[in-house]
């Protein structure tokens, strides 16, 4: 790929976080991919407003999700039970500077305290699963997966998952010889505690990776500049 691409990824924790801020910090990263999860609609026109390909699914709970693109992109769900995702292709010719395609797919991992708990244990286990089915199943020469995994690295849900993939956050850390940042706090003015958003990638260089404050949500998005290998 002839130039970096900057993809973000953000839990906006439903109504939470402000949509004009939001707009506006997408403007001013620069962002070529937006991830959201927990999107409520007046989020996602916002979004929309700023990134208008793609395929948004607001929700008034916790299955909001989508994909906002600055160019065109291909977008198909991610077949996962309780709660699906989605994966965008993005393509050569939509795409000046890539030279093959790329996948960056989105998911929300179930959070085990879902009620009753051992429901959120069973929703995780089947989520997993299939995910992990789909990347087995589903190669592609470059692969984003991105999201609100629900899992801190100590959890099988991330091992699991990084068994197969890249860890974006571990990469650049060891890079920059820096620790890598947490993700999400109690609330939205609170002290970032865990990190249990996420960026795994195959066949793609990353550059970059930050973590950013978003205006009224309890998590903080995440910003990976990347390049296929």
């Amino acid at each position: 790929m002839g130039s970096t691409l900057r993809i973000v990824s953000a839990n906006l924790w439903r109504e939470g976080a402000d949509p004009e801020a939001l707009a506006d910090q997408v403007r001013a990263l620069e962002a070529d991919v937006v991830a959201v999860q927990e999107l409520a609609a007046p989020q996602a026109e916002a979004l929309a407003s700023v990134l208008p390909h793609g395929t948004l699914a607001p929700h008034e709970g916790f299955h909001g999700l989508g994909i906002a693109s600055r160019r065109p992109v291909q977008v198909d769900p991610l077949p996962l039970p309780y709660r699906g995702g989605f994966a965008a292709t993005l393509l050569p010719q939509d795409w000046p500077g890539l030279q093959k395609p790329l996948e960056v797919a989105n998911v929300h991992i179930a959070a085990p305290q879902v009620m009753p708990v051992p429901l959120g244990f069973w929703h995780r286990r089947r989520q997993v699963q299939a995910l992990e089915r789909y990347l087995v199943e589903t190669p592609v020469d470059g692969r984003v997966l991105l999201g609100d995994f629900n899992a801190t690295p100590i959890w099988g849900v991330y091992r699991r998952i990084s068994s197969q993939l890249t860890d974006a956050a571990i990469a650049v850390a060891q890079q920059r010889g820096r620790p890598v940042a947490p993700t999400w706090g109690p609330w939205s003015s609170a002290p970032r505690l865990l990190r249990i958003d996420h960026a795994f990638t195959h066949g793609v260089r990353v550059e970059e990776f930050q973590v950013v404050h978003v205006r009224g949500a309890d998590h903080s998005a995440i910003v990976i500049d990347c390049s296929l290998d």
